[in-house]
């Protein structure tokens, strides 16, 4: 093959640039390089060459000296911003400035003082030195002023003593003992607008949540309106004159009545002769555990131990016989297997376990029991018919083989981590009815923690201790024992935790039978944090945990099973109607049903010109309507716009808007929009206003505390908006403590995390 002259030429000119010749003509902002167009002909220049450059009027160098150079690097020229504006603060109209005038550079800001009711705009008291000019413009102008006798405040009073208030100023207003604002606070701001006070102050009556003795309540509210209703109910072990629940009205005078929950006890268990309890007491409260032991070498068929609940004591108590008898083989299970294989006869006492097959959840004890010839109480199988979304995505890792979503109950997904990257964690992730197990890390290798080894570890002081690598095992003894523990490094931690406490676990009586819910009997005792899942009758739903805890030797987090009661009659909304989920029209009432089964649900339709706010279904459950929905106008007005920080609307704002009215918010200088910049007005309400996400101003303090500086300017401050990354490096001296990463921050809504560089060994 052959290349012509033009060619080769070409050939050797792209080398030279990839080798050498790394900057373009630099276009300088405000600026321009020292004969210019005598050098053109010498772009692109090499790494280290520099040229001379000076900046326009009202712009100086990175020095500030009339010239200086430009230089050439890896990364492009630098400086990067050859020319900053030069602001000279030497007037402030209706305010106070320095006889001398002050020079500023572009980022620097400087405070001001205005005149008694005058204020910078938008009642800024800085003013920032920008690539335009001074922002806000230096000009103090006169404020709007309010008074307070334009209000009358029902049930409430202004909680501070000045009589006016200027354009934009916040003041706060109290209401009564009994009575809170709108929004549940014992008080409110008001501000001066241009149209006037907004927005009108309102107190309105209420009750606080009440203090329980030996119950809590069923809402999350700290206030409540009046006629509101608050239901209750007892702690475990405790039980009111209606039950365990119950409830109480917010009225005129307070709440209806004080709540009263009294302590549950069991009644002292009838036991047989040839049975031993401890402890013996005249009282058993709620809690308390009851152990059994057979007299004369006699066998004990039934549990070591039982709980008294508020349902009474559980399981059954145990007999005490001389003989028991074998088991058969145990019951097939459906959905399910034994996990083992199986014997042909069963001793007393003998256990079973069962696993359910893929798709399937156990509920229940995974484990039976051969009882004197019977088998205890087998697990239920559910098939899960929820399913899990698309597989997770793992930082600096890869799923080892994929498919498509749906992911089942059951279904598993293994990870591998990128070359570089240890995996921290288990290696596989499991969907466990609709949610997938918790992912493992990939941390960079040569940035995995070690771990410490102190061979005086009592002494506060220890003579010398010893680094071990990740993933390194080691063996040791605590003092005066004879057993071996052993623990491996885990990215800086020892797993399990070097320790020589020796942590005393209580067992816990076999799990009770909940009333209403399927047998689950068994002798078994169960481990401290041992979980044990419950299922309802049909005809009964669960409330509060599904599982019950082993802690401390009791069975906590006890739940119910409660009645699918129907609902009465729906609630009645104005301006609207019910229609039949089963008929698709308005009701009609010959149709209507006394009540309504547990999980009805039914839809409301509004009348001709309103139109439905909220859900349009409420759903019946466990006796009650979930809230109903509100039929509106679509043409009420709305009042004002609401405001936002750190910005300002276009326009003036009004006491009043039209339906379908629209204004326009704008930022502060330096701060950035995120959201629709224009709202409207639909159905009296405002579209969702946007936010002015903050700047982050970067110090030279703040650098120093963490011996760092900026990669690519010697700036001694500067303001970075939302989203913009900024790059550090260490200080001469200096090496990384974080990672790599960190060196490449992120400023968001205000805030950016510094990395961190401490100082080199030697």
């Amino acid at each position: 093959m052959r290349f012509s002259a033009q060619v080769v030429w070409l050939m050797w000119w792209t080398v030279c640039v990839a080798e050498g010749y790394r900057c373009d003509f630099p276009e300088i902002k405000h600026g321009s390089l020292h004969h210019e167009s005598n050098y053109r002909q010498n772009f692109p220049a090499r790494v280290g060459e520099k040229y001379w450059y000076s900046c326009d009027q009202n712009f100086v160098t990175v020095s500030q000296k009339p010239w200086e150079h430009i230089h050439c690097t890896q990364e492009g020229w630098s400086p990067a911003v050859p020319c900053r504006r030069q602001c000279i603060f030497n007037h402030l109209k209706n305010g106070e400035y320095p006889k001398q005038g002050v020079k500023y550079v572009q980022g620097e800001n400087v405070s001001v003082n205005c005149n008694s009711g005058h204020s910078l705009q938008n009642e800024q008291t800085v003013m920032t030195c920008t690539e335009d000019g001074w922002f806000p413009p230096p000009e103090c102008i006169p404020l709007k002023t309010c008074s307070k006798s334009e209000i009358t405040i029902q049930n409430g009073f202004f909680s501070e003593y000045e009589p006016t208030y200027s354009l934009n100023k916040e003041t706060q207003y109290q209401c009564k003992p009994g009575y809170v604002t709108p929004d549940g606070k014992t008080s409110g701001p008001v501000t001066c607008l241009k149209s006037g006070w907004s927005p009108q102050p309102t107190c309105i009556k209420s009750c606080d949540m009440p203090v329980f003795e030996n119950a809590k309540a069923k809402s999350s509210g700290t206030w409540f309106k009046l006629n509101d209703t608050l239901d209750y109910e007892c702690h475990d072990g405790y039980k009111s004159q209606d039950g365990r629940a119950g409830s109480i009205v917010c009225g005129n005078d307070g709440w209806s009545h004080k709540p009263v929950c009294y302590e549950i006890e069991c009644k002292i268990p009838e036991i047989e002769d040839n049975l031993n309890t401890q402890p013996k007491k005249d009282k058993y409260k709620v809690g308390d555990v009851l152990k059994f032991f057979c007299r004369q070498r006699l066998k004990r068929v039934g549990p070591d131990s039982v709980q008294c609940y508020d349902f009474g004591w559980s399981p059954n108590l145990p007999t005490c016989k001389e003989q028991a008898k074998q088991c058969s083989p145990p019951p097939q299970l459906l959905n399910g297997k034994v996990k083992e294989t199986q014997k042909e006869n069963y001793e007393h006492n003998d256990l079973v376990e069962y696993v359910c097959n893929p798709r399937f959840l156990m509920k229940g004890f995974n484990k039976i029991q051969c009882v004197d010839g019977r088998w205890t109480d087998l697990p239920i199988c559910i098939e899960v018919e929820t399913t899990c979304g698309d597989i997770p995505e793992l930082n600096y890792g890869y799923a080892v083989q994929t498919s498509n979503p749906p992911y089942h109950h059951g279904d598993s997904v293994e990870f591998n981590c990128r070359e570089g990257f240890t995996m921290i964690g288990q290696k596989s992730i499991t969907c466990i009815s609709g949610s997938w197990t918790q992912l493992p890390q990939c941390i960079a290798t040569d940035e995995l923690q070690k771990c410490k080894y102190s061979l005086t570890k009592r002494e506060p002081n220890p003579l010398y201790e010893i680094v071990f690598d990740h993933n390194e095992n080691i063996s040791y003894k605590c003092r005066g024992k004879l057993e071996q523990k052993h623990s491996t490094c885990i990215n800086g931690r020892w797993d399990p935790e070097l320790t020589c406490t020796e942590v005393q676990m209580q067992s816990c009586p076999p799990p009770p039978q909940i009333p209403n819910a399927h047998n689950m009997a068994t002798t078994v005792n169960y481990q401290d944090g041992e979980k044990v899942s419950v299922v309802c009758q049909d005809n009964y739903i669960i409330q509060d945990a599904e599982e019950i805890v082993c802690k401390d030797g009791r069975w906590q987090s006890i739940p119910h099973c409660v009645e699918k009661s129907p609902c009465p009659q729906p609630p009645q909304i104005e301006h609207g109607t019910i229609k039949s989920s089963q008929f698709s029209e308005e009701m009609d009432k010959t149709l209507k049903p006394e009540v309504y089964v547990h999980g009805t649900k039914l839809n409301y339709i509004c009348e001709d010109g309103f139109r439905i706010s909220g859900k349009d279904e409420i759903t019946c459950h466990i006796g009650k309507w979930s809230s109903p929905p509100r039929c509106v106008d679509p043409n009420e007005n709305c009042g004002p716009p609401p405001p936002i920080d750190n910005g300002d609307m276009t326009t003036f704002p009004k006491s009043e808007y039209a339906p379908g009215s629209s204004v326009e918010y704008q930022c502060q200088s330096l701060y950035v929009l995120e959201g629709n910049k224009v709202i409207t007005c639909r159905y009296g309400q405002w579209s969702k206003p946007p936010k002015c996400l903050d700047v982050c101003i970067i110090s030279e303090d703040s650098m120093e505390r963490h011996n760092i500086q900026l990669r690519w300017s010697s700036t001694k401050k500067l303001y970075f908006p939302t989203g913009d990354t900024v790059e550090f490096e260490c200080k001469a001296g200096y090496r990384r403590q974080t990672s790599q990463q960190t060196f490449r921050a992120t400023c968001w809504e205000g805030k950016l995390t510094y990395p961190v560089c401490v100082k080199s060994n030697g």
